[in-house]
């Protein structure tokens, strides 16, 4: 399963918030794209991310918006 989420315009950590429960709804495997234009989203979401046991599968940063790919 895969599934793109927008958080253009959301910033830290409200973001990373947002990210989280809608990764908690997906089925084990599945693979969640973050669209961000949050700088502080590309350092600090993949932190989180596996701090709370999530797979961090690549990390695009880009001066406009940015893409996180993430495995529940």
């Amino acid at each position: 399963m895969f599934e793109c989420l927008d958080l253009r315009g959301v910033r830290c950590p409200l973001n990373w918030a947002k990210a989280r429960v809608r990764l908690e709804q997906l089925p084990a495997g599945a693979i969640l794209e973050l669209l961000l234009d949050d700088p502080k989203a590309v350092r600090d979401i993949p932190q989180a991310a596996e701090s709370a046991g999530f797979v961090v599968v690549g990390v695009e940063a880009n001066a406009e918006i940015s893409r996180i790919v993430l495995q529940k």
